[in-house]
């Protein structure tokens, strides 16, 4: 399983939580006040861990979201190509493929140890 459930009141700033099927980090929560018939909402406020895209979401605080599974990792770079790094695990040795823009790229080098974070079957370079 990729996530987990996770009710509205339980979220904090800078935790994840999935919003249209992008895992997102949490930026800000406002919460309103209980109407007469109804519960409090939260507005949250996050942006997406590989789209870098600001999401909102509007729930009751009771109402239950999904949350992702975020796997931090250490790796090495093997090699790098046209807008790709070959990273390898350096738990698993496991070998594979992360897109990157122009400037992670220019800032990577062949034998370097980086970090880079698992979610719902993407990866992305956290640190160089």
């Amino acid at each position: 399983m990729e996530w987990e459930q996770e009710e509205v009141r339980n979220l904090k700033e800078n935790h994840y939580l999935i919003i249209d099927d992008e895992p997102c980090k949490i930026k800000s929560i406002d919460v309103s006040k209980p109407g007469k018939h109804g519960e409090a909402k939260a507005r949250i406020e996050a942006v997406g861990i590989f789209d870098e895209k600001k999401h909102t979401m509007l729930n009751p605080m009771s109402a239950k979201i999904r949350t992702p599974i975020i796997d931090r990792r250490k790796g090495q770079v093997i090699n790098k190509g046209d807008g790709e790094v070959n990273i390898m695990d350096t738990t698993s040795y496991k070998t594979f493929h992360i897109e990157v823009d122009d400037e992670t790229l220019d800032e990577l080098e062949q034998g370097q140890d980086i970090r880079y974070l698992e979610s719902m079957g993407r990866k992305k370079i956290t640190q160089t």
